[in-house]
């Protein structure tokens, strides 16, 4: 009997459980949801994520090469405290990495990606205003990321994902040192004209707002956040 072609369905792609733990982990220190100082160790981790120990000390060893983690005596990790030269370096280079990311994603957001990031916008306003700090720094996450991911360019990606691993867990550091008062950021918002320029395919001018956007921030911290 001759043998059927095939129908044409493609392979089944599987994620490797390494590779799943390593996500799970950058994101959460790329989100703020682990502040400086907190002391990781595979173990606890593992438990918590409900792995083997194994892939979870692989990921963070290669946290620690992007300088997101530091190496205790005893082999824990742990979040490198902020200091005010080496923040100002981080976000220097953001404000050289994002607005050109930015500029190229008009680009490759299709309708359903302009409306993701439509309601992480709305979504970012409501934390806000609700003084709510995980969700805001999940969702400013979220809407900046979902403008990045559309660039085109895995080398310019892999910078500012590398940068967030960095200045990520700082931003929950500093939320913490005004009692979850959220209302100042909401003077300092542009996303609802960022995504509004998207719509508009005005990339150059959605670059220019994330600039400021980010440089905004970027003076607000250096003038009110504590350093170590």
């Amino acid at each position: 009997m001759k043998p059927q072609a095939p129908i044409g369905l493609g392979m089944i792609e599987t994620q490797p459980l390494h590779e799943m733990v390593y996500e799970r982990l950058r994101t959460a220190l790329m989100s703020g949801q682990i502040a400086p100082g907190r002391k990781l160790t595979s173990r606890k981790l593992a438990k918590e994520l409900g792995t083997s120990d194994m892939p979870v000390r692989s990921a963070l060893l290669r946290l620690q090469t992007l300088r997101a983690l530091d190496q205790l005596g005893n082999g824990s990790m742990i979040l490198p405290a902020m200091t005010r030269d080496r923040f100002s370096d981080l976000m220097t280079a953001r404000l050289v990495c994002e607005p050109a990311a930015a500029r190229q994603a008009v680009k490759g957001l299709n309708r359903a990606g302009l409306l993701r990031l439509r309601q992480a916008a709305v979504a970012l306003t409501a934390a806000a205003e609700d003084q709510d700090i995980d969700a805001y720094l999940l969702y400013n996450h979220a809407f900046k990321f979902g403008i990045y991911a559309a660039c085109g360019s895995a080398s310019l990606l892999f910078l500012i994902e590398t940068l967030w691993l960095q200045v990520g867990p700082f931003l929950r550091q500093f939320s913490g040192q005004f009692d979850n008062d959220l209302r100042g950021i909401l003077e300092l918002d542009y996303h609802d004209d960022i995504v509004k320029r998207l719509e508009e395919g005005d990339g150059d001018r959605a670059a220019d707002l994330l600039e400021s956007d980010i440089r905004d921030g970027y003076t607000f911290l250096m003038q009110h956040g504590r350093f170590e």
